[in-house]
């Protein structure tokens, strides 16, 4: 099942001095959305489901030949029975963003933020947490795994908060395992809101992160790194899972992913350990392994990434896990013969997905998302807000909004358009990327290529910012980022 020993010290010891080389430490800024003088979106948002349904139709038979020609023979994507001795199931979280209610009125300048940000629905996200957690106790997985930006911006009221809120799964019997993101510690970034203001709140230390959540992952942990807020879990006789802090945030935080030499001699440790025990070991991490996006090329994908594959790869790892990207993606690295690496989705931004990882003892396994349904939620606990209740029709506009103010910001340069043009564009583009954010843009590549804002794009839109990026993910969306299974 796996690679012979020979030779694997001499291959480490010739990658991990390349690794203490390559310290220089930087990582994704998650494009910024300035407010812009945008009306919401039209009717079409409200057609959105027809669209979708329209768009899933019109999938081309090169784009269903473009989606079986990524994976070999052995790792078609299709249901399979086994009959395997154990299976793992471990639903994965990323990027909550949960915001304490203790730190905003709800006033406009609270509302200006979540209306001009990169699409985080800040404003109900206690509650998509709870239903959340109601539907991991329902599905009682063997373990939930939260990869980092557990809160907003690093407030130590949101991580108190919500390590409250997991207890409940924890008291259920579910192991729940928590990694620091970007966004969680020694952000000076954390703030509160009251009315027209934006005022500082306290942020969380390393030590303090570590405090809030030592029942989540590190008072449990086989072993942690002294180095950073890295650990290892044993799942069980069969499985551990290795817990990476792929964050820097000492003295400063920074947005950034790395790791430092003497967390890689660590991880190496724990490698090791899992060969000579013969369990499988799965890494979770909160930045990307591999450049997964064009969008999102900076400050996204961990420094000297290329090195941490190698070590990697050199111990036979087959799957890596991560968030950050808040976009549905996976890929596989670049001989198209090494490790899978799957990035969850933001929880926080629609459609609020999670996911679910099977994995069996003969190292397949199966990655699934599945969208959390707030609205049956709102309804079962007899909510009263109305974009709740209605959450499916609610959620689809609030992102196309954020895009399509992007969009608009960006044609404002260019001068040729007409309003009318820059309108027709901008919807088209929230369109596409709306898509491109679920995982699912390979359902609107002919859709989006017979609209006539589309020769617009061609025409006067390619030199912008969002040019590129709707070149981009017409590229990348030749398949459905939400399922592999791998045989």
């Amino acid at each position: 099942m796996k690679k012979d020993f020979d030779g694997r010290r001499q291959t480490l010891s010739a990658i991990l001095p390349v690794l203490a080389a390559a310290v220089v430490l930087v990582g994704c800024g998650h494009q910024k959305s300035d407010p812009a003088d945008a009306t919401a979106i039209s009717q079409e948002s409200q057609t959105e489901s027809e669209t979708q349904q329209e768009a899933v139709s019109t999938e081309t038979e090169e784009d269903k030949t473009a989606d079986s020609s990524t994976e070999t023979e052995e790792e078609q994507t299709t249901d399979s029975s086994t009959d395997a001795e154990w299976i793992e199931n471990i639903m994965l979280a990323t990027d909550i963003h949960y915001f304490s209610d203790s730190l905003t009125d709800g006033g406009p300048r609270f509302q200006e933020m979540v209306e001009y940000g990169d699409g985080k629905i800040v404003t109900y996200i206690d509650q998509i947490t709870d239903a959340f957690l109601d539907e991991v106790v329902k599905q009682h997985p063997d373990a939930l795994v939260l990869s980092g930006d557990l809160t907003l911006n690093g407030e130590k009221s949101s991580h108190k908060d919500l390590a409250e809120k997991l207890h409940r799964v924890e008291n259920h019997g579910i192991p729940v395992l928590v990694i620091p993101g970007n966004h969680d510690i020694n952000n000076h970034q954390a703030a509160r809101y009251k009315g027209e203001e934006r005022l500082p709140a306290e942020y969380t230390t390393p030590a303090e992160f570590r405090q809030i959540y030592r029942a989540f992952g590190y008072d449990e942990a086989a072993s942690e790194d002294p180095n950073s807020l890295s650990y290892l879990y044993e799942l069980d006789e069969n499985t551990w899972l290795l817990m990476i802090d792929s964050c820097q945030y000492s003295p400063v935080n920074k947005v950034g992913g790395a790791i430092s030499e003497a967390t890689y001699e660590w991880v190496e440790q724990q490698l090791e350990a899992a060969w000579d025990a013969g369990v499988e070991i799965i890494p979770v991490a909160h930045h990307n392994l591999l450049d997964e996006s064009e969008i999102y090329v900076d400050e996204c994908t961990i420094e000297h990434s290329e090195q941490f594959i190698d070590l990697l790869e050199t111990w036979d790892v087959p799957l890596f896990l991560s968030g950050h990207l808040h976009v549905q993606h996976c890929k596989r690295s670049e001989d198209n013969r090494g490790i899978w690496e799957m990035v969850t989705a933001s929880l926080a931004t629609p459609s609020c997905k999670y996911a679910i990882l099977t994995y069996r003892d003969d190292r397949s396994f199966l990655y699934r998302t599945q969208s959390l349904d707030v609205e049956a939620w709102a309804k079962k606990n007899q909510c009263t807000e109305e974009d709740l209740l209605n959450f499916k029709q609610f959620q689809t506009p609030f992102l196309r909004r954020v895009f399509y103010n992007q969009a608009i910001a960006s044609l404002n340069e260019v001068p040729e358009l007409t309003d009318s043009e820059r309108e027709q564009m901008a919807q088209l583009y929230s369109l596409l990327k709306f898509h491109y954010y679920q995982g699912t843009a390979y359902q609107v590549q002919e859709p989006v290529r017979n609209d006539p804002a589309y020769e617009l794009w061609q025409e006067d839109g390619m030199a912008t910012q969002q040019g590129e990026y709707f070149r981009y993910i017409l590229e990348d969306g030749k398949r459905d980022y939400n399922r592999l299974e791998v045989n």
